[in-house]
């Protein structure tokens, strides 16, 4: 009967190291701890939520293929990455391209004038969101950047270069907001 009983109470035990990965909860916004893309399986490296006056925007997720610490971990290995945005609030397609566009341009630094053309195309392509939307922005080495607004995919944008400043947004030296950069890398310490 002891050993019946303590086998029964080792079940939980043994369970406990074997349960399923848990998602986060942000602002009312489940996050899964992974993701897939391009027949690679992403981690949840770090979410946060994005404010602006007070006003909650939206939740972000950063999924990469292998956990990373600070930037230069993400931004220095040509790999899978995705930023998953979920809209708190509705915007206009205009006001989410001057948001990220001007957050793109003070990353770019010398870059800037070679990306133009390739930021002015992806600014293009969102359209107004509503709460509840997502915008998916996935890298995948050798196609490049893609844009999925609302589960279409509105639009393709080459190369790394402007991956890693387009990421640098959110992770770069000048992060839209410092406390979201340290939420979005805070997975890979």
């Amino acid at each position: 009967m002891r050993t019946f009983l303590a086998g029964l109470l080792a079940v939980p035990l043994l369970l406990a190291g074997t349960r399923p990965a848990t998602a986060r909860e942000i602002a009312g916004v489940t996050l899964p701890e992974t993701t897939s893309a391009a027949g690679r399986t992403l981690i949840l490296n770090g979410a946060g939520l994005r404010t602006r006056f007070f006003f909650k925007v939206y939740v972000i997720g950063l999924y990469l293929e292998r956990p990373a610490p600070d930037a230069g971990a993400v931004l220095g290995t040509d790999s899978v990455r995705r930023a998953e945005l979920h809209m708190l609030r509705a915007l206009s397609g205009p006001e989410i391209a001057s948001a990220i566009g001007s957050a793109f341009e003070r990353n770019a630094g010398d870059a800037a004038a070679g990306l133009k053309d390739r930021l002015e195309r992806f600014e293009s392509m969102f359209p107004a969101v509503d709460a509840g939307d997502t915008l998916v922005l996935t890298y995948v080495p050798g196609r490049g950047t893609s844009v999925v607004a609302k589960g279409k995919e509105v639009g393709v944008v080459e190369g790394r270069d402007f991956a890693d400043v387009l990421f640098a947004v959110w992770i770069g030296a000048k992060p839209v907001d410092p406390a979201l950069r340290q939420a979005l890398l805070a997975g890979g310490r």
